[in-house]
């Protein structure tokens, strides 16, 4: 049975997985699937390669370690991960040392945990989950692959803010996310624009989470997010870009304490916020109510103004590419930025628009306009293969 590599990405309430062969080079999983906790119950779904999916419902309530002891136990079942070699795993902040995938250890770990109060609601649901993995297989590798890397290399006109310099130098910058999502659709770029990949390209990331990337020479020029996944584009119920004035006004005059500023800032704005309904794009298209097309319209309005600002950092805009769970599915947002950035000479083809094809461009227009599928699990298995190089022992010797 050939070498395999497990990918996890772990939140607070779910734990994505996918399986890779060691020594396969494809983008493509043997196995994917989900262990998540909707109203107190857990379950646990499936999908591999030419099966229909299946799903299960569990008895214990979610927790790292529950997730991943069902997950090794399903894959026993199917005779899957018995040559396990290494585990791979989405972090979402690396801060300025970990610009590169990195074998974890127990300094590693502690050192990322470090990151928490940057990215709350997800640097400690990623850290927990290699925790919880090395106490199940003390002895397999485990490789975190960072969200920020990808921007590491910008300039640093696009990191710094304009605070005392002190305050720089002890790592406030803009630091970006998303970076194995813009990886992945950076790597396949030249499949669908040839030369013009190289050029100026926005990618929008929209998803619960948003944020917009700017590159050239298919590398990060500048991105909508900073210091926290916070900052830039309205999100699902993130409130995105914010004038630091509101925050102090909160504090100051409304008495809000800083717990209850980042409950607010990360769990009740955004679309959730304005629309008072849901921090669900699809179910805010179905509804009929005001509030609903304001958070919509908010959400469009923030994006093309996003879109201009990435567009003036690089000099002109050649394509832009939607992609994410909103960016990838939903036709109607696509249009509706898309009208918004006619003056850049972006004209969109409605039917291949609403056949969700991935050129969706007409055939005058001057900016190349792509809905693509991203993999975020694919650039971490690309990784650990690189890192570990067929050179490891099976799962066996690592319990």
């Amino acid at each position: 049975m050939s070498k395999q590599i497990v990918v996890f990405n772990a939140g607070s309430s779910s734990l994505k997985f996918a399986l890779y062969d060691l020594g396969g080079d494809g983008e493509e999983a043997l196995v994917r699937g989900a262990v998540e906790s909707v109203g107190g119950v857990s379950r646990m779904t499936v999908t591999s390669a030419g099966r229909p999916s299946t799903e299960t419902r569990l008895e214990a309530a979610f927790s790292p370690q529950m997730a991943l002891t069902q997950v090794f136990a399903w894959m026993s079942k199917e005779g899957l991960g018995a040559d396990l070699v290494g585990a791979g795993h989405r972090v979402v902040h690396g801060g300025r040392e970990f610009i590169e995938p990195v074998l974890v250890d127990a300094s590693v770990l502690a050192k990322l945990a470090t990151y928490n109060p940057m990215a709350p609601s997800h640097q400690p649901h990623n850290l927990a989950a290699i925790a919880a993995m090395a106490r199940l297989y003390p002895k397999l590798p485990q490789i975190a692959c960072f969200d920020t890397a990808f921007h590491a290399a910008k300039p640093r006109l696009a990191s710094i803010f304009a605070l005392p310099r002190a305050l720089t130098e002890a790592g406030i910058q803009r630091y970006g996310f998303h970076g194995l999502s813009y990886d992945y659709i950076a790597s396949v770029l030249p499949r669908h624009l040839g030369e013009r990949a190289d050029g100026r390209v926005v990618v929008a990331h929209l998803g619960h989470g948003a944020s917009m990337c700017a590159m050239r020479g298919r590398r990060s020029v500048t991105t909508t997010m900073g210091f926290s996944a916070l900052d830039g584009l309205m999100m699902g119920a993130r409130s995105g870009a914010i004038d630091p004035g509101v925050l102090l006004y909160l504090l100051q005059e409304k008495g809000m304490s800083a717990a209850q500023l980042s409950t607010l800032l990360y769990e009740q704005s955004g679309l959730l916020g304005v629309s008072g309904e849901s921090d669900d794009m699809r179910t805010l298209l179905a509804s009929s109510s005001a509030a609903a097309e304001n958070a919509i319209g908010l959400f469009v309005y923030r994006i093309t103004s996003e879109l201009g600002a990435l567009a003036a950092t690089l000099g002109g805009l050649d394509a832009l590419v939607f992609t994410a769970g909103i960016g990838e599915n939903s036709a109607e947002i696509r249009a509706r930025v898309c009208e918004g950035a006619r003056w850049l000479g972006a004209e969109i083809d409605s039917g291949a628009n609403a056949r969700g094809e991935s050129v969706i461009s007409a055939s005058g227009s001057k900016v190349a306009l792509l809905a693509l599928h991203t993999n975020e699990e694919a650039v971490i298995a690309t990784a650990c293969r690189k890192m570990l190089g067929g050179e490891v022992h099976g799962a066996g010797s690592h319990r």
